[in-house]
């Protein structure tokens, strides 16, 4: 199991630290566009192949036999990593991510930085809006979800209702679980992350 820091530290460009859900520590696995950050902030393919590529090199790994899982930002890269390449993830979860981040403020203030106003390029990186292209076949072993109902971003931010509803349009199998009492902090991972690394290795281990 590997768990990387995946968003760009120290790379000098002026106020990235200014705000925590922007900047240092919140890339949010896109590839930049626009200045200054298409330089250093291009986590989705740092994740997808440099990672992936010293990964594979360095340790006895079966790269056909890949998952991937991430927590908040995390889950929603993780979702859009494994919709957009399903030949190299073969299995996906996420606790509590942003599934729709085009109609968050998260996602909103994020994606207009990095990518420009243009919003027909944020859907390259929005799981809502993937999971319709894709459809159910391609990940036909199911994406695991757990979220707390008593999670303080529910509301605003995290929209499982638009991933669920986009999963059931185009038949693509879904757990997704909703838990009292648990909100958006780590609590929710430990107390369920057992059951996530069971679906991967469910899914990883079988051949074929």
């Amino acid at each position: 199991m590997i768990a990387p820091d995946t968003s760009p530290r120290g790379a000098g460009i002026p106020n990235e630290s200014a705000a925590w859900d922007f900047g240092v520590g919140a890339g949010f696995y896109v590839d930049a566009t626009e200045k200054p950050w298409n330089r250093h902030y291009r986590m989705y393919s740092y994740v997808k192949d440099e990672l992936r590529e010293t990964v594979l090199a360095e340790l006895p790994i079966d790269g056909g036999r890949l998952g991937i899982f991430g927590h908040s930002m995390g889950g929603h890269g993780a979702l859009i990593l494994a919709l957009r390449n399903p030949d190299v993830y073969r299995s996906v979860s996420a606790f509590a991510p942003i599934a729709a981040p085009s109609r968050c403020p998260w996602g909103e203030k994020a994606f207009s930085r990095y990518l420009g106003a243009d919003r027909e390029t944020w859907r390259q990186y929005d799981a809502s809006e993937l999971v319709a292209r894709v459809g159910g076949a391609k990940l036909a072993d199911g994406i695991l979800i757990d979220l707390g109902l008593a999670d303080q971003f529910l509301p605003n931010q995290l929209n499982p209702n638009v991933f669920e509803a986009a999963c059931n349009t185009v038949g693509q199998p879904l757990t997704l679980r909703r838990h009292e009492d648990y909100d958006h902090g780590y609590y929710l991972i430990q107390s369920f992350v057992e059951d996530h690394i069971r679906h991967h290795a469910r899914v990883i281990g079988r051949d074929g």
